[in-house]
């Protein structure tokens, strides 16, 4: 337990503490000023928030202030008053001016007293009573009075005050009067002239003020040129910089331009909102209001048009590429960087030229009246390329020239391997068609003994390359262009689609495969088995071999493959170099002058010598060359012979 001396010492100096804060309370209670620091009284005024009333007087209490004609309820807050007006609203006293303190007398004292009341209660001047006669009579009976003398400089102050804070809200009455009051205050003169150089300027602008508030209210806030609220506003800033209504008035015709073009993207002109937009960019280029309505615009614009490429997209999956490219585009006009137009454009493309396929997809088309389908196709990319060959190139023939470029413009789909015996076979059982080699008799098949082809009139298309039964799985052979033709129409009966057979340079543009050598795979013998073709490693089983074939390549076999043994070429093509010719729609011309350049087929009305296109299992190296061509009669069968199918998107 602590001694009584102890206790004595803590409650002394508790007392003393208690003291200490009781008097800064009071005195910061009292004289607020004591304990403020000069920096409060420098830097720049803060404007007022719209939403709190200025506090205009020393006793704190919200005035109304006089409403002008011009005067708007919303937008930026207005800057009401200056520097020394927030001083004042913060009941800040002006710093006593410097002198020997000499004391005042009781009848002195009184007229502070008094003064001080008449200052509180705002009567500055005019009367005995006013703050401004007391401190005057106190001056007068004792001149180095620091408290008269304080006060004085208050008054004057209140005064300036006043006078700016009547000024910046447009009321040149009040600010005439304290302006008439602050010129009978010793050393006012410089204020004095400053506001009145005001109050003249005010007199210049009031009226404009209000005329402009008129054309706001005609509907004429930033236009006709020449006659609208803007140029009145602009005219005002240009006469007083630091109009505060002309400021506000600005923003509020700024408003009223973003309001149309919120309007006009509502009504989807967006064109019309772009030049509000821009309208309200020149009025006031930084502003929020302007930022915000951008960011909504944009918005809106954006939705019309993923609305509107929703749109296409259906219209596109529909079939309708007129309809979707319309509104594609108008998509396009309304937001030119729109997310998924890009994918759009290119499915567009992909429509325009493979219908809805892609390139490189392969498909088959079901019959329309039954649950058969149609031969595997394969997409194939559009392009261009140099059709024939160069007189340079090893095993060139006269036909191939003149070498030319060929523009395929648009994709078509081909047949991945030549047509089977099997397809056929279903052709011939649904049409009842006598194929050639039934009607005309036989057809041409490899004669073991003497190692070449013979005559054989009981050949047919159901036989192999010997004579003998084919298996379903082997292309169709000693089938003539006639047989072809005949099965490709059946085809586009059986599917609804345009089946035919593939032109000369299509047949060519799609061996390739996008090369430029002489074959498809490169310039010599293929360094893995590409294709079913003579190389100088197959034998028969006799024992036989080729005497012209491809160096160093052996297949395994001797006579046509089952289709797509072998490796595809660039473009998915099974067997397109090899294993057997096949027939193509083109009549026969020795030479490629006047020759089509669109990738169309060259025919000629009642022409019997056809083209054939690629090589075959028999056919020497120089045959095989993606440039090769030859001719034959339409009713020609042959065991090296057979033909696949072109599908247009």
């Amino acid at each position: 337990m602590p001694s009584t001396e102890t206790v004595r010492r803590q409650r002394a100096l508790g007392g003393g503490f208690g003291l200490v804060v009781l008097c800064f309370g009071l005195s910061y209670h009292f004289f607020p000023g004591l304990l403020r620091t000069s920096s409060q009284l420098q830097g720049p005024a803060v404007a007022p928030l719209a939403s709190q009333a200025p506090n205009i007087g020393f006793d704190q209490r919200p005035q109304a202030a006089p409403r002008l004609v011009s005067e708007v309820d919303s937008g930026p807050p207005l800057m009401l008053a200056s520097a020394a007006v927030i001083a004042a609203h913060r009941r800040e006293p002006a710093p006593a001016p410097e002198g020997a303190a000499v004391p005042d007398s009781a009848e002195s004292k009184k007229l502070l007293e008094r003064a001080t009341q008449a200052l509180a209660a705002d009567h500055l001047t005019g009367g005995p009573d006013s703050a401004l006669a007391l401190y005057n009579e106190v001056l007068k009976a004792n001149a180095d009075s620091v408290k008269g003398k304080a006060g004085v400089v208050e008054v004057h102050a209140r005064l300036l005050a006043e006078a700016e804070q009547a000024l910046a809200l447009g009321d040149g009455d009040t600010a005439r009067e304290r302006v008439k009051a602050l010129k009978t205050i010793p050393d006012s003169t410089a204020d004095a002239a400053a506001l009145d150089d005001k109050l003249k300027l005010l007199d210049q602008v009031q009226p404009l003020l209000a005329q402009a508030a008129d054309l706001v209210q005609q509907d004429k806030a930033a236009s006709p040129a020449g006659g609208s609220a803007l140029g009145l506003y602009r005219q005002v800033l240009s006469m007083d910089p630091g109009n505060a209504v002309a400021s506000q008035g600005m923003a509020q015709v700024q408003r009223i331009v973003l309001d149309r073009a919120l309007t006009a993207v509502a009504k989807n002109d967006f064109a019309g909102a772009d030049k509000a937009l821009a309208d309200a960019a020149a009025i006031q280029p930084d502003s929020q209001a302007l930022q915000d309505t951008r960011g909504r615009v944009e918005g809106m614009r954006r939705q019309s048009a993923e609305g509107l490429l929703a749109q296409a997209r259906s219209a596109l999956d529909a079939g309708d590429q007129a309809l979707a490219a319309r509104l594609a585009k108008q998509a396009q006009g309304i937001s030119p960087d729109l997310a998924g137009l890009d994918e759009f454009n290119e499915r567009m493309t992909n429509a325009r030229l493979y219908a809805s396929y892609k390139p490189g997809q392969v498909f088959s088309d079901r019959f329309v009246d039954s649950g058969g389908q149609g031969p595997a196709m394969v997409v194939l990319p559009t392009g261009s390329f140099q059709m024939g060959s160069a007189d340079e190139e090893k095993g060139h023939d006269v036909s191939e020239s003149p070498r030319h470029a060929v523009d395929v413009a648009k994709g078509f789909a081909l047949s991945r391997s030549e047509v089977t015996v099997g397809q056929f076979r279903e052709f011939v059982r649904a049409t009842g068609y006598v194929p050639d080699s039934q009607k005309l008799g036989g057809s041409s098949i490899y004669d073991e003994a003497s190692g070449g082809l013979r005559d054989d009139a009981q050949a047919t298309w159901m036989s192999d390359y010997v004579g003998k039964p084919a298996a379903d799985g082997l292309p169709v052979i000693n089938v003539s262009w006639n047989d072809a033709r005949a099965f490709v129409a059946w085809l586009a009966s059986r599917s609804g689609q345009r089946y035919r057979l593939p032109s000369e340079a299509e047949f060519e543009y799609a061996e390739r495969g996008g090369s430029s050598t002489r074959f498809w795979w490169g310039d010599g013998s293929p360094a893995s088995r590409v294709e079913n073709i003579t190389g100088s490693g197959d034998r028969t089983s006799s024992g036989r071999r080729w005497s012209n074939a491809m160096p160093g390549y052996r297949d395994g076999y001797w006579g046509p493959a089952p289709v797509q043994s072998f490796a595809p070429n660039a473009f998915g093509l099974y067997d397109i170099g090899g294993n057997v010719s096949e027939w193509v729609q083109d009549c026969w011309h020795d030479n490629y002058i006047r020759a089509p350049r669109d990738g169309s087929a060259w025919d000629n009305p009642g022409c019997t010598r056809r083209v054939i296109r690629g090589g075959s299992w028999g056919s020497a190296p120089d045959m095989l060359r993606s440039a090769f061509r030859q001719g034959a009669g339409a009713d020609t069968r042959s065991a090296r012979v057979g033909f696949r199918v072109l599908r247009e998107l």
